[in-house]
């Protein structure tokens, strides 16, 4: 071989390496490229999901939206926003004002316990009942189950007085209530399934459609307001012109028949 040639081969190995660098570099330049546009569109996206977050964060919640919603009132009450709800014959002199939130444990206790009492006093004509309905427990064990239970005892008041206290009875008993850390009033289908249980809410249609469609929602925000504006600081509360019925020696609530009968006898002669 010439010298010639072997130069020229020489050059020429230099020359096909020289253009397998450039072509190195090149593809190592597109790869940085790609792995930086990655990145940014992974920042992007990151930003992008926090920011989303911080907006459904901030979007108003249900309750929120129902407290802004229109005000419809069950049959059955009076007052500004229809938060009055007394019930009894007209000739009962005096009114038992009951206070009580649907997840209150203590509230079915004593419904277990003395409801039926009340409810033959009440058919008696002996007093008028009036209800209060508290959804303090929604804050204070987080949920909603005593805001729903709430708007589903508005539905049963517009269907009838006797609708809705058969309805509480079933909400506090023992088979339904659940435990109040267990948020379970707040399903539909559930105060539903509560109230097929109860003859004048059994496959009512139109009872169904207002649980589902939260009609009294709105309502029972209002008497949640009554509530938080009583005074009342825990449930139950009995209360006959104005003066809280207790047990003896206590600032409960009686829990036994002979109690709450002792308490209210003293009420109505008072």
């Amino acid at each position: 071989m010439s010298k010639r040639n072997s130069q020229a081969a020489k050059t020429a190995a230099r020359e096909r390496l020289r253009l397998e660098r450039e072509r190195e570099a090149k593809r190592a330049k597109v790869r940085r490229q790609i792995i930086v546009a990655c990145s940014a569109v992974g920042v992007l996206a990151v930003a992008g999901g926090i920011g989303y977050a911080v907006v459904q964060a901030n979007q108003p919640s249900y309750w929120d939206k129902a407290a802004d919603a229109k005000l419809v009132k069950p049959a059955n009450t009076t007052g500004e926003n229809g938060t009055t709800v007394v019930m009894g014959k007209a000739t009962a002199k005096k009114t038992l004002v009951m206070y009580e939130d649907p997840r209150c444990p203590v509230c079915a206790q004593f419904e277990q316990t003395v409801g039926e009492t009340v409810k033959k006093d009440y058919e008696a004509g002996k007093y008028k009942v009036q209800f209060v309905g508290a959804t303090f427990l929604d804050r204070s064990l987080t949920g909603e189950g005593s805001r729903n239970a709430l708007s589903a005892l508005g539905a049963a008041l517009n269907v009838g007085p006797e609708a809705f206290l058969d309805y509480k009875a079933a909400l506090y008993s023992a088979k339904w209530h659940p435990e109040e850390s267990d948020d379970k009033f707040k399903d539909d289908s559930y105060l539903i399934k509560v109230a097929d249980t109860v003859p004048e809410l059994k496959g009512n249609a139109t009872f169904q459609t207002a649980v589902k469609d939260g009609t009294y929602d709105k309502w029972a925000l209002e008497m949640s307001k009554t509530f938080d504006d009583s005074g009342v600081k825990g449930t139950p509360t009995l209360k006959m012109d104005g003066k809280a019925l207790t047990s003896p020696g206590s600032q409960n609530a009686p829990m036994t028949v002979a109690d709450f009968t002792t308490a209210v006898e003293a009420a109505l002669k008072g």
